[in-house]
């Protein structure tokens, strides 16, 4: 057992320190009349790890850049004529030996071997296929005036800092796939090639870089070229069709989409419009929409199948938003009417429901500003619950109400309790409550209307105060009027709040654990104080601007203190 340990352990060791297959590298090197630096260029690869060769193509120049580039230890291939950057750059690279091949320009001043290494080290790990260099530099006005825009336009999903940044390595076998433009369009289409066929692509960041400034009427020949390269890219792939005719579609199609909504709009909410007007406005919009959906879904096959790698999902989802969006809106309308529709005695009823947005704008005490609330579905008790009426916590904060509380309807009481899990929206009422309440089983109530149907119900509703006390206030359900919030002290200290709506020279008893302690009229007793087991208890009362659905009955508190 002990040798097995030792060979496995060998062999685990072995695999984990095994090398990778080693990968020459290629830098070539594009020259025209690039006599002052080419040398410089050349010995700055040449001391930089991983390079096995150095190709100087020479495009035509009319100076010493041939000599020099020997000098300096390159080999040097030469056109008879300039035939511009990209041409170079193919040439270049179809006559290397080597299977990562970079590219770099013969006029950068302040290169260094660490630059050339950053190009190169990604691929060689396997990171990426194909990396290209962002640096910062005094120019770049192509590239931010002419370049981006375009890309932007047509290719969103390519979002590079610097898309004509001029060096970049990849692996030979996937510059074979690309095509190559002559002039200054190479840098660009190689970018767009790369991501419309799916070949990985990273954007390495090798610092500042120092370029001959390029002068107006050579970067107006630069400009012309990248134009029309991604111009070309454009129409070749398929997105000039995209942003053009399935552009013009998809607006269509959203017309049609939104006169369907506007219909169905007319026939369910709007009730002085004929309901002839609401079918006619559905029927145009859902033929329009049909039509032209159509369209987009036929134009944009086409489209997906001219592109190899099929990638294009980020420029889809940018075109096509609008569209989705409107989609989604009907589907959901659509849904809505279907949840509320019922069929019944051959009868097909669709009754929407929404639910309601609470916004509060006074200052009565609430655990929230703002909620969504309702509606609610009508169901039977369960079993063994007749004493008893459960809804969910939204309709509880409608009513003032709270679990364990209890509500008298008419003369029988019952207690509340909190929905089951999964039924935030059911109100499980027992067959006499629903009989006094005039509700059946399916019946949809919106959140509005819970004080209407509940109106004049006696509740009993507990509060927890801070001293571990608690108060038992009773009021009935009413219209919403002006309220008065009342704070208890116990010896100058708060120890709870509540409101409600007291009416004027009303008498209104106070309780200490059940028996009858007090008795006030509001309008003249704003403040009550009275003591308990030498403690000074004072109720405060303050009008407010707020209203209340709680209208509190005459024997409105019992405080209950806990000793």
């Amino acid at each position: 057992m002990y040798w097995f340990f030792v060979i496995l352990s060998f062999l685990l060791a072995s695999i984990k320190t095994q090398k990778p297959k080693y990968k020459k590298v290629s830098v070539i090197i594009p020259a025209y009349n690039e006599e002052e630096t080419v040398a410089k260029v050349v010995g700055v690869v040449k001391k930089a790890a991983y390079v096995d060769e150095i190709i100087v193509v020479n495009d035509g120049s009319s100076d010493q850049t041939e000599s020099e580039a020997i000098k300096a230890g390159a080999k040097v291939i030469n056109h008879e004529t300039n035939k511009g950057k990209g041409e170079a750059l193919k040439t270049g690279y179809k006559q290397s030996e080597c299977d990562i091949i970079a590219f770099i320009d013969a006029d950068i001043r302040n290169l260094t071997s660490a630059k050339v290494e950053s190009m190169i080290k990604p691929i060689l790990e396997g990171k990426t296929d194909i990396t290209k260099t962002k640096f910062s530099r005094a120019s770049g006005r192509v590239t931010e005036l002419t370049a981006k825009p375009l890309l932007n336009f047509f290719f969103p999903e390519i979002s590079f800092e610097q898309p004509l940044s001029g060096q970049f390595a990849a692996r030979k076998e996937v510059l074979k796939k690309i095509n190559f433009e002559s002039d200054y369009g190479v840098d660009v289409g190689i970018v767009i090639d790369a991501d419309v066929l799916g070949i990985s692509i990273m954007e390495v960041d090798i610092g500042a870089i120092e370029h001959d400034m390029s002068p107006l009427s050579e970067l107006n020949l630069m400009a012309n070229e990248v134009v029309r390269t991604i111009i070309g890219r454009a129409n070749k792939y398929g997105r000039v069709t995209m942003i053009d005719e399935i552009g013009q579609f998809i607006r269509m199609s959203i017309v049609g989409l939104s006169l369907v909504i506007l219909g169905l709009f007319t026939i369910f909410f709007v009730k002085y419009v004929p309901l002839a007007i609401g079918v006619i406005i559905s029927i145009i919009g859902i033929l329009i929409a049909v039509f032209y959906i159509i369209k987009v879904i036929v134009k944009s096959i086409v489209m997906f199948k001219k592109t190899p790698a099929r990638s294009l999902i980020k420029s889809f989802v940018k075109i096509h938003f609008p569209m989705i969006i409107s989609i989604i809106i009907l589907l959901l309308m659509i849904s809505t009417f279907i949840g509320a529709a019922n069929f019944d005695h051959g009868v097909l009823s669709i009754e929407p429901n929404s639910r309601n947005l609470i916004i509060y704008a006074d200052n009565s005490p609430r655990d929230s500003a703002i909620s969504v609330r309702g509606p609610y579905t009508v169901d039977a008790a369960i079993e063994n619950e007749t004493n008893q009426i459960r809804m969910p916590s939204d309709a509880m904060m409608t009513l003032g109400v709270d679990v364990n509380d209890t509500i008298k309807i008419y003369d029988s009481t019952y207690d509340i309790n909190e929905s089951r899990f999964g039924e935030q929206d059911i109100i499980r009422l027992p067959l006499e409550v629903k009989k006094n309440l005039h509700l059946e089983d399916g019946n949809v109530i919106q959140n509005s209307r819970l004080k209407e149907i509940f109106e004049n119900s006696i509740v009993t509703h507990n509060q927890d105060l801070k001293n571990n006390s608690t108060i038992k206030e009773k009021f009935i359900v009413t219209t919403g009027k002006n309220s008065s919030t009342y704070e208890i002290f116990l010896d100058n200290e708060s120890i709870g709040s509540s409101f409600g709506v007291f009416k004027d020279n009303e008498d209104y008893s106070i309780s200490l654990n059940g028996n009858y302690l007090t008795s006030f009229n509001y309008k003249n007793n704003l403040n009550k104080s009275f003591n308990y087991e030498g403690h000074n208890v004072t109720i405060v009362f303050e009008d407010t601007n707020s209203t209340s659905i709680k209208q509190f009955t005459n024997n409105f508190l019992d405080i209950s203190f806990k000793k």
